[in-house]
């Protein structure tokens, strides 16, 4: 009993140097800004002027993005009732069909802004009208992940639509599935990796910016600050990261095989980093896309979680630059592949913020244009490569 008391208060002590999860309830702004998940209509403007330019990364990235699958004027979406996806989408009933037309809206959204061809947005609409007449569920256990995974790229597509274009219907029918088959589904968060609960929080938060609703946007924001330090570990925590907010997690021998049995905890360590780059990438970007919806929404989230994204970002992309594994790290073997999660957070910190971060510098540089991993990350060097807005 003694350590978890000890434990509690060292996380305590840790939030409130970081100024996270000990923040104020009331997040939400008076008044939200649309289009404002992930890109607003300054940052698009910026886009669509270099893309118009014919200005570099942003054309070679137009490019990259007009050439993939997901941009095509010919796809048919395919919209189940129920989508079923087991542990790593298996079985996969539907899974892959909902993310990819879900990433297909977004870039066609993305195109239509950029180009003014209306064709484009109707296409987005066609996709997302297919999804709102069809889903009611998600079943089986991936059910929470599918659904942020999904739920995170529809509302960013959705704002696009919806406050840039002339007309969309059946507007109202997708809120609705968004509300009803969605929200419920991500809002309560999660106890699994922590990739899970921050894409969840992150389609909670993107869901709650196109519904309005200040409640749901306020509970999202709580999340993102109990997790995000349970997530990424910074020196200031103590011998110990920051306990998970659910699941039990909080004494010793609990937490390090939370974090794979990892003993050493240095700046930048992140739960899943000893399980594989991939997942913690996952983590990365929803970190990096909910502080950057928020702060299109009026409240700058990125001094709270700025240590941990600048070390999380820069530790990773170290090895991921191919720096030899230490033994005492992830017992000297490394499972690589962040994926192209770097440009987001490094354009707020680095860009705006003026933090160095000589490796993700170098990282996302080399990995330019970012493409998509297929997933609910996509096209972030054309969106926020260099992007002051």
């Amino acid at each position: 009993m003694r350590s978890r008391v000890l434990l509690s208060v060292s996380a305590l002590v840790a939030a409130l140097v970081t100024g996270l999860p000990g923040g104020p309830a009331e997040a939400a702004p008076a008044t939200f800004t649309h289009p404002g998940v992930l890109v607003s209509r300054p940052q698009l403007d910026f886009v669509r002027a270099k893309v118009q330019a014919n200005e570099q990364p942003w054309k070679a990235a137009y490019d990259q993005m007009n050439a993939s699958r997901y941009a095509s004027l010919t796809r048919t979406p395919s919209p189940r009732a129920i989508v079923e996806c087991g542990s790593y989408s298996n079985p996969n009933n539907g899974c892959t069909d909902e993310r990819e037309d879900a990433l297909a809206a977004y870039t066609l959204a993305l195109r239509w802004y950029i180009s003014r061809d209306s064709r484009y947005a109707e296409k987005a609409i066609s996709i997302m009208d297919a999804w709102s007449a069809t889903i009611k569920d998600h079943t089986n256990s991936n059910a929470p992940l599918q659904s942020g995974w999904a739920g995170s790229t529809w509302p960013r597509a959705a704002e696009i639509i919806r406050h840039t274009y002339s007309s969309w219907p059946n507007a109202g029918r997708f809120a609705t599935m968004l509300r009803e088959v969605y929200l419920p589904e991500v809002a309560g968060g999660s106890s699994s990796n922590g990739n899970w609960e921050l894409t969840m929080t992150e389609a909670a938060l993107g869901i709650a910016v196109f519904l309005e609703d200040r409640a749901a946007y306020d509970r999202a924001v709580a999340k993102f600050r109990a997790r995000v330090p349970a997530f990424l570990y910074i020196t200031a925590d103590g011998a110990l990261p920051v306990a998970p907010p659910v699941g039990g997690v909080d004494t010793r021998d609990e937490i390090i095989r939370f974090w794979h049995e990892q003993t050493t905890f240095v700046d930048g360590l992140s739960q899943e980093t000893c399980r594989d780059f991939t997942h913690t990438g996952y983590g990365l970007a929803s970190i990096s896309h909910i502080a950057e919806t928020a702060r299109i929404q009026g409240q700058d989230l990125y001094p709270e979680v700025a240590e941990r994204l600048r070390h999380g970002l820069g530790f990773h992309a170290k090895y991921q630059l191919g720096a030899a594994v230490p033994s005492w790290l992830c017992r000297g073997d490394l499972t690589l592949g962040l994926g192209p999660v770097t440009e987001v957070g490094f354009n707020a910190l680095h860009n705006r913020m003026g933090i160095p971060m000589t490796n993700t510098q170098t990282l996302t540089e080399r990995q330019r244009p970012a493409g998509t991993n297929n997933l609910f990350v996509a096209w972030e060097t054309l969106t926020h490569a260099n992007n002051p807005h």
